[in-house]
């Protein structure tokens, strides 16, 4: 995906606005700097414990703003809905849309709809634009990232994809992991007041390791994680074990992870530890000046290469 989007899509609409690393970019507008992002979901099942298509599509968008930087105000929605979906199911996942952006405090405020053949979708798609509004002063990315600085991540990985994946009961499992999806403007919010906060991210497709490759990438720096650091539920690691995926790979809806200026780490693990959200946040590792890659320190004392992801390890998870 990633050389599909520099190949094609990055070679022809290329400005100097266009970031295709960053989640949102800034729009400078009079009096003010407009944070601005798309995104697009095809999760199935549509629904799933701890939230649906709809409450994904808001905290999806919401928290690409957030790790930015930024405000959320504004939504636009589009709908694409396949023939045969019933409307008790797209009135639920609707109403579960609006109750998650009054509660992210963001307004839906256009949008569009189209009817897909049967046959043609997955049920329903959806795809949002989000709108919110950003500090001029303050500049994160992964230009700012240095040589020693620390890596966070506000909660458990892995428990949205493992949540999806007992929705489908596929393999025949089943268990009560909710998804993590949700706002993570609370998470975002408590950093921005400290000095030395380089860059946030959230973990959605790919998951931790995908952000850690694409700071080496970015940054021509090494990675270096500790896997005990590193927060799993039980139940997400006995998945993993049973099928040999990978915690490290599976998407969050609901985590931020950040760098941060190595004496400033320890401040903003105390100011997540004091929200319900990131009660287990954990310093997992750090930004070193090695060969560009992410190696995973392990239990046993040994290490392991974390490669870039190649492939969707669940497909349509967000």
């Amino acid at each position: 995906m990633r050389e599909l989007i520099e190949d094609v899509f990055a070679r022809h609409l290329a400005n100097p606005l266009l970031d295709i690393r960053a989640d949102a970019v800034p729009l400078p507008l009079d009096g003010g700097e407009v944070m601005f992002t798309t995104d697009g979901f095809t999760v199935q099942p549509l629904e799933f414990p701890g939230g649906d298509i709809g409450s994904l599509a808001v905290h999806g968008t919401v928290n690409d703003l957030c790790v930015s930087g930024a405000t959320p105000l504004y939504l636009g929605l589009n709908a694409f809905i396949e023939e045969g979906l019933e409307l008790a199911q797209l009135e639920r996942i609707v109403a579960s849309l609006a109750r998650a952006a009054k509660e992210s405090g963001v307004q839906v405020v256009a949008g569009d709809t189209k009817v897909l053949r049967r046959g043609e979708g997955g049920g329903l798609y959806l795809a949002t634009t989000g709108v919110g509004v950003k500090d001029r002063a303050l500049r994160l990315g992964m230009d700012r990232i240095q040589e020693g600085d620390a890596i966070l991540v506000s909660g458990p990985v892995g428990d949205h994809g493992i949540a999806v994946m007992f929705a489908r009961e596929q393999f025949g499992l089943r268990g009560d992991l909710q998804s993590d999806a949700a706002s993570v403007f609370p998470l975002t919010s408590a950093l921005l007041p400290l000095p030395g906060l380089r860059f946030m991210r959230d973990p959605t497709r790919g998951g931790l390791a995908m952000i850690c490759n694409e700071i080496a990438r970015a940054t021509g720096l090494g990675v270096r994680l500790r896997a005990e650091a590193v927060p799993v539920r039980e139940p997400v690691v006995a998945v993993c074990e049973m099928l040999g995926y990978d915690p490290l790979y599976l998407a969050c809806e609901g985590r931020v992870v950040a760098v941060l200026a190595p004496d400033r780490a320890d401040a903003a693990l105390a100011a997540w530890k004091r929200l319900p959200q990131g009660k287990d946040a954990a310093i997992i590792g750090r930004v070193e000046n090695s060969k560009p890659r992410v190696v995973l320190e392990t239990g046993l004392g040994g290490e392991r290469v974390i490669e870039e992801l190649e492939d969707d390890p669940l497909p349509r998870i967000c």
